[in-house]
């Protein structure tokens, strides 16, 4: 039975709703005065388990912990969302053709469509795929190593208080540089190797395989076609930027479409003919026929429910903010494909690029329609608040399978977070644009909103459509094939310097297994299989520190930037 008792309390929700106001009000300010959010998911287990333990005085079990760091995470990428789409439109000076209730009405249907939509994900991505989830994995395991204590957590804490150390030198005090190699000249190329312990952490856990066809991507991307067709004389630099980034998008697409096609769409058939239109968020065994009349009810309750939901958010898209038809039914669809790309992407990475994909979506309406740009922004925000809210969702689904938490807690926490999260992040960007105006927002200025610059750029159009249709086509047949599409796509379309930097870590994790198998190799036969648990243990908890104590500085470092910049 999938039981929410003692997981989904009174004071776990309490707790996350107050830090889910504080980190969503932080990430709204991250997201526009840095171009980059941190994901907040280790902190708030921290927090979390912290505040929950001492109310309790000892007693809180970790998956009421995990379920109260869910609702206290989930506003946040609702913010990411809303921070790397809307002010676009503000950039191109549309500021007085939006008002506060449309950008609220952007964030709920985000928030529902992302949902609804991980209600289908869940089973595939997190028990059949397997994926590794970095993020989700650090925050279970820091819950476990703060729960246990000991050697343990001694590594994870250990690693995440180096790991602070140095983002605060990095971040705060200015004292190390944020790049390495960033001196180094290739026109169109963004070189250098980011000073991350917690991207060279994700590269650590992802693993060899599939960071090596993430950093061919990124080779092909920009030493094949930037560097390797503007010598040859086949485009200027300009133009095969636009090329790679129209082929990344491409690729990623096709990847996401080949997701739902083999994946996904089979097994909600297939739930669908076995349940006769349910949902459900079990947690043991989906495939399980429902037991009894009362069972199956309850099951197409679900199923009304959601496609009430979804039908309502349709509604909100074609007449609260002026879509039409024909755009909202696009977004609607295309939204399962987002998320799925979404889910892909985070749970191989770590990186959840949620603007791209609002892109993705923004350029397949405006090919088929004539909507003004600010309602294509509208598309985007959307979408990129669905993908954002599913990546976070998969993170901590991920999380609640290592502990075995109730999927249903976290779900019911998840929607409560957003939901909060989608007032407070429009409540805050409201006040930014009213205290600084709208000219404070865009590339040079106060609030560079980096991401949201780029969609603005690209609302004119998709830069090289051959490009695009041929990366949509490739990463399609690729996924379809077995090959990690999605994954190659971010490589093409991602920053040389991510992609480089993730490599090292997935190097760093190679030069790791050889030295401890050469040490295994002096041991007697017996011992060998106990140590190689223990080391394996020992990178997979060092690692999550390096990651967990960047995010959680990079979200101190917010919360001291929300207070001196509001009171500048």
């Amino acid at each position: 039975m999938d039981s929410v008792k003692g997981q989904l309390t009174l004071r776990g929700l309490l707790i996350g709703c107050v830090g889910c106001i504080i980190i969503t009000a932080a990430s709204v300010y991250t997201a526009l005065k840095m171009g980059a959010l941190p994901w907040p998911i280790v902190f708030a287990a921290i927090i979390s388990l912290f505040f929950l333990k001492a109310i309790s005085r000892g007693r809180a079990s970790l998956n009421e912990a995990n379920v109260t760091h869910t609702v206290m995470s989930a506003g946040a990428m609702v913010a990411g969302g809303l921070a790397f789409t809307i002010p676009g439109i503000w950039m191109l000076g549309f500021a007085d053709a939006t008002s506060i209730f449309e950008m609220l009405l952007v964030a709920l249907a985000g928030v529902v469509l992302g949902l609804v939509c991980t209600v289908l994900l869940r089973r595939h991505f997190i028990e059949d795929a397997e994926l590794e989830y970095p993020i989700g994995e650090a925050a279970a395991q820091t819950l476990i190593a703060g729960d246990a204590g000991g050697k343990t957590g001694w590594k994870l804490f250990g690693s995440m208080g180096l790991a602070g150390a140095y983002t605060a030198l990095r971040d705060w005090f200015g004292a190390i540089p944020a790049m390495l190699l960033g001196n180094v000249s290739i026109p169109g190329v963004m070189f250098g190797i980011y000073n991350s312990p917690m991207l060279l952490a994700v590269g650590f856990l992802v693993g060899t395989g599939a960071v090596t066809v993430w950093f061919a991507g990124a080779l092909l991307g920009n030493f094949g076609i930037i560097v390797g067709g503007s010598a040859a004389g086949l485009w200027d630099v300009a133009s095969g930027q636009g090329i790679v980034s129209s082929l990344g998008m491409g690729v990623m697409m096709g990847a996401g479409l080949g997701v739902i096609f083999k994946n996904i769409l089979p097994k909600a058939i297939r739930m669908l003919r076995d349940t006769k239109g349910s949902v459900s968020l079990r947690a043991v065994d989906d495939d399980a026929p429902a037991e009894g009349g009362s069972k199956l009810r309850r099951l197409r309750v679900s199923a009304g429910i959601a496609a009430c939901a979804v039908a309502a958010v349709a509604l909100v898209i074609c007449f609260g903010l002026g879509l039409g038809p024909l755009p909202s039914l696009i977004v609607v669809l295309l939204a399962w494909v987002a998320t799925a790309m979404s889910a892909q992407s985070v749970g191989q990475t770590g990186i959840d690029p949620m603007e791209i994909f609002g892109l993705i979506v923004l350029l397949a309406v405006a090919a088929v329609s004539d909507l003004p740009q600010v309602q294509l922004f509208f598309v985007a925000g959307i979408v990129a608040v669905a993908c954002g809210l599913a990546g976070d969702v998969m993170n901590d689904f991920h999380a609640g399978h290592v502990l075995g938490t109730s999927p249903k807690a976290q779900w019911i926490g998840q929607a409560v977070g957003a939901v909060l999260g989608a007032f407070v992040a429009v409540a805050v960007m409201a006040v930014l644009l009213g205290a600084y105006g709208p000219e404070a927002f865009g590339p040079t200025a106060s609030f560079v909103s980096a991401q949201a610059s780029v969609v603005a750029t690209m609302v004119s159009g998709i830069p090289s459509v051959p490009a695009f249709a041929i990366g949509l086509a490739g990463g399609f047949l690729l996924y379809l094939v077995g090959f990690p599409a999605m994954m190659l796509g971010l490589g093409i379309y991602l920053p040389f310097y991510m992609s480089l930097t993730a490599f090292l870590g997935a190097m760093a994790k190679v030069v790791y297994d050889a030295v401890c198998k050469r040490h295994r190799a002096k041991l007697a036969p017996e011992e060998r299989a106990s140590r190689e648990k223990e080391q394996n243990e020992t990178g997979l908890v060092v690692s999550s520190g390096l990651l967990g104590g960047e995010s959680i500085i990079g979200v101190l470092v917010a919360f001291a930037a929300v207070a001196t910049g509001l009171g500048a």
